[in-house]
């Protein structure tokens, strides 16, 4: 709600503030001298306390409490934020990086995806359904790249695509000067904007951002015969970079890194860390092209850390990084904090991300004037207007959730439900009695698709099914869209043939080898039946 008060009202609005800050609302306040004190609150998730450092609750106050201290203005500058991702899991785990980016930001953004066919069409169809405005998308093809890096041979389990930021100069566009390069495991705890405010502080010759690692890796002695590749001191960590791609192509980067990883691939034979390796040998030899971010913009959550060094309070963090293959149980004192922090986001409502930047107007999309266009055509005072202004209603759909895998044969058939949230204990049934492949449309919550995911991961019976399309249709509005989730299954059914049903009913054991047969039959038999009644009609014409 928007609360506006009096000048000499002041002291309620900053109890008002307060009072909204401790109960879970975070407040923007818009001070004007001897004009009207604007509050704009928004619902904080259910989540971690927020901790603010002493020095930003002062220069919190002092701007409340004096109205001639004006905020200062936020820069309008495009972002540009590029990222790998590749497979269902990774798509996924960008969704909850996007979301904390988006929650903390006040610039237009333009992120840049390098994906594999999975994730370019998860992510395209997601963003072009979510619809977030003063945010751009661009894809590039993986494959196009993979030869580029597939010569390396590298034990770190993201395999190939773990080397792809190596080749960013070449896969982003020859004009973009600058970028923010991300691991899909990453958490933002503030605005993106201090991130990107960092290239100011380069000096001429520097053009990598990076952080120092926060374990002993790099240092060799972690177990007897260690032997990492070469690094600066402790080296540093490649899950979060800044990248200035001007001076990194004026330098011949793509020549340079390759010549540091041919050398070093003679004695080492394969990278251990994927591309963070080969960074690490080429800043040895060029240390003069990096500049050292301060550690609280990649705190590493990895084994062996020294990342409780890094702040005195979890609220210095900037960023957290999820850099072990333990992910969420990995050890920390702290380790319940960041998990909080991380699940806010998971389970945050993604429409609620859909606002407009303040003070930013951003061009609308073709698809946002003409949906614009037909709600302004509604009669509200038509006895159907709720209905006709929910058929317009865009949700969010994250296809292909969980993994999957699956070729269609010639006769083949897709069973097709969709179902929400108190339908879900019919899944293993179904799976039990249908073999072969599955479209459902599920009808939930940011929430309710993690519940199902660890549902999902915990059946023995769904687990180990990969030919189950699980596509989510996130809650919005207050009807059930029945039509909007069977065309989205059936449109992700990728057999030639589908087998509509509601999610209660239960088909009989063998139904799928006795469809898919009968189809087989049918499409051999029909040619034949074609010319049946040509043959009566000549019968019926004999004397």
């Amino acid at each position: 709600f928007k609360a506006a008060v009096t000048k000499n009202a002041l002291p309620s609005a900053v109890s008002l503030q307060f009072l909204l800050l401790v109960s879970g609302f975070r407040t923007f306040v818009s001070l004007r001298r001897d004009k009207l004190l604007l509050v704009c609150v928004e619902q904080m998730p259910i989540g971690p306390t927020v901790f603010v450092p002493e020095a930003e609750k002062q220069k919190r106050r002092k701007t409340v409490m004096n109205p001639t201290v004006t905020p200062p203005l936020v820069s309008l500058q495009l972002i540009h934020v590029a990222c790998v991702c590749a497979g269902h899991n990774a798509s996924r785990d960008v969704v909850t990086l996007v979301k904390s980016v988006l929650f903390h930001r006040r610039n237009p953004l333009h992120f840049h995806f390098i994906t594999d066919t999975v994730a370019n069409r998860i992510l395209s169809s997601l963003f072009r359904s979510w619809m977030v405005p003063s945010v751009q998308v661009s894809f590039y093809d993986a494959d196009e790249l993979k030869s580029e890096v597939s010569w390396i041979p590298n034990k770190h389990y993201s395999g190939i695509y773990g080397l792809m930021k190596l080749t960013l100069t070449k896969a982003l566009p020859p004009d973009l000067n600058k970028v923010i390069v991300l691991d899909t495991d990453i958490t933002f705890a503030t605005d993106i904007a201090e991130l990107w405010g960092i290239f100011r502080k380069f000096t001429d010759k520097q053009v990598i951002g990076l952080v120092e690692n926060q374990s002993d890796w790099y240092l060799g002695n972690l177990w007897k015969n260690h032997k990492p590749w070469p690094a600066l001191g402790r080296g540093f960590n490649t899950g979060v970079i800044l990248l200035y791609l001007e001076r990194l192509r004026r330098i011949s980067w793509e020549q340079m890194w390759r010549l540091t990883a041919e050398r070093e691939l003679m004695s080492m034979l394969s990278t251990s860390l994927a591309d963070q390796d080969i960074f690490n040998a080429f800043i040895k030899q060029n240390p003069v092209l990096v500049h050292q971010l301060p550690c609280f913009w990649n705190v590493q959550l990895s084994d062996h850390t020294r990342s409780e060094q890094c702040y005195t309070e979890v609220s210095d963090l900037k960023v957290i990084h999820w850099n072990s293959p333990k992910k969420l149980r990995v050890k920390n004192k702290h380790v319940e904090f960041f998990r909080n922090l991380y699940l806010t986001f998971l389970e945050y409502d993604g429409n609620l991300l859909r606002r407009e930047l303040f003070g930013c107007p951003s061009q609308a999309s073709p698809e946002s004037i003409q949906l614009q266009g037909a709600l302004e055509e509604l009669d509200e005072d038509d006895q159907c207007y709720d209905f006709r202004r929910e058929r317009l209603t865009v949700h969010r759909v994250h296809l292909e959730f969980l993994q999957y895998e699956y070729t269609p044969t010639e006769d083949d058939v897709t069973l097709v439900a969709q179902l929400s949230m108190d339908r879900l204990q019919m899944l293993e049934a179904i799976c039990k009695h249908w073999e072969g492949p599955i479209s459902l449309a599920l009808y939930l919550s940011d929430a309710e698709a993690q519940q199902f995911l660890r549902y999902a991961q915990a059946s023995e019976v769904l687990k180990n099914r990969k030919n189950v399309g699980y596509h989510i249709v996130y809650k919005e509005g207050q009807f059930y869209p029945v039509n909007l989730l069977r065309n989205v299954a059936l449109k992700n059914a990728n057999t030639p043939y589908t087998f509509l049903t509601d999610v209660d009913f239960l088909p009989m054991y063998g139904l799928y080898d006795y469809l898919s047969g009968r189809v087989g039959l049918c499409r051999t038999v029909l040619p034949c039946c074609s010319s049946a009644p040509r043959q009566r009609s000549r019968a019926a014409q004999a004397p």
